[in-house]
């Protein structure tokens, strides 16, 4: 099921900080938003999570208009969302974490599990009884996307996913995404690395102050890397 942006714009306290965003993220893809800190990046997902209402366009998902879909209705939906900084609760332990989230899809086949949780990302298994204050920075990040995986998305939103993490870890996360696209499951994810975009991603659309300054798909930017960095250089035109 495809995310259709359709002339997006968005902000805080009647400002605008995304501008006329069009993008689509097919099922099955992984779409990288790749922009300096500031670009909008942040704004535009919590824009098609619902926690901010956009000033212009449409967010669509599928055939479903969600636009004026507040966040839990979008979520059960099928958009589930992996803030920037993991955003655990100290106090629960991981198997908390999962059973608050765990939604069962009534009259459908079950979809994820927390055993199938444990599969993907089997240091939450080894971790499952220590609380949230007690985990690692990339034990958090790996518990934030296990909850939103049991919230059963067709679509993952993910907000800086590898920030702040070891390279072992980064490329951990690197696998589970490039898995769970595998499995039809459509990503937009935001990074300002450009090295962990072009890894992952089918297409690349790069902000400059929140407007679309580039798109390129995955396979150009990795036969000439030179181009990406070249796309997020402060200069450059806008694409409308």
């Amino acid at each position: 099921m495809s995310l259709c942006l359709d002339q997006i714009s968005a902000g805080y306290h009647g400002g605008t900080a995304v501008h006329r965003i069009c993008l689509t993220v097919r099922a099955g893809a992984v779409h990288a938003l790749v922009g300096h800190n500031g670009a909008g990046k942040s704004t535009l997902l919590d824009t098609i999570a619902g926690l901010i209402r956009p000033s212009t366009g449409r967010v669509l998902l599928g055939d479903r208009d969600l636009t004026r879909l507040p966040a839990h209705r979008r979520n059960r939906s099928g958009i589930g969302y992996v803030p920037q900084g993991a955003r655990v609760f100290a106090s629960l332990t991981v198997a908390e974490h999962l059973a608050i989230a765990h939604r069962r899809t009534s009259g459908a086949p079950e979809g994820w599990t927390r055993q199938r949780v444990f599969d993907l990302l089997p240091r939450l298994a080894q971790r499952r009884d220590h609380r949230g204050a007690q985990l690692s920075g990339g034990e958090k990040q790996m518990l934030a996307i296990a909850r939103a995986l049991l919230t059963q998305p067709r679509l993952l939103l993910l907000d800086e996913p590898t920030e702040g993490l070891a390279p072992a870890v980064v490329e951990h996360i690197q696998h589970v995404v490039t898995a769970l696209a595998a499995d039809g499951i459509g990503i937009l994810l935001a990074t300002p690395q450009p090295g962990f975009a072009q890894a992952v991603a089918d297409q690349i659309t790069v902000l400059t102050a929140g407007r679309v300054t580039t798109r390129l798909a995955a396979d150009t930017v990795r036969a000439a890397p030179g181009r990406l960095h070249t796309a997020l250089a402060p200069a450059g035109p806008v694409v409308r």
